[in-house]
């Protein structure tokens, strides 16, 4: 499983190399599809920054057992990453969560 994997879903899905990004909130960790994608020209990074960033998100979600709840979400979804709007992925970390959610004081 490789940032690779990831980056020809996208394309598969939805035809560009959008960006993707973990959030934390209430609680619950989420991998976002941003709106902004690689072959954008304003796009904040290199090609090769973009492909080490996809292998650090891999790289998470491997640890937490994730990555083919994540693959399947991407395939399934019905939602769109549009401008100010990600697609949210919800992803169950099970008996691990706890690992993950630090609270920050």
């Amino acid at each position: 499983m490789t940032g690779a994997q990831l980056q020809n879903a996208l394309i598969a899905k939805w035809g560009k190399s959008y960006d993707v990004q973990f959030r934390r909130t209430r609680g619950k960790i989420f991998v976002q599809v941003m709106w902004r994608y690689l072959e954008q020209a304003s796009f904040p990074m290199t090609p090769q920054e973009y492909q080490e960033h996809l292998e650090a998100v891999v790289t998470y979600l491997q640890g937490w057992g994730a990555f083919q709840q994540v693959m399947e979400a991407i395939r399934s979804t019905r939602e769109r990453p549009r401008l100010g709007k990600a697609v949210s992925i919800p992803i169950e970390l099970g008996a691990r969560a706890a690992e993950w959610m630090v609270e920050e004081f």
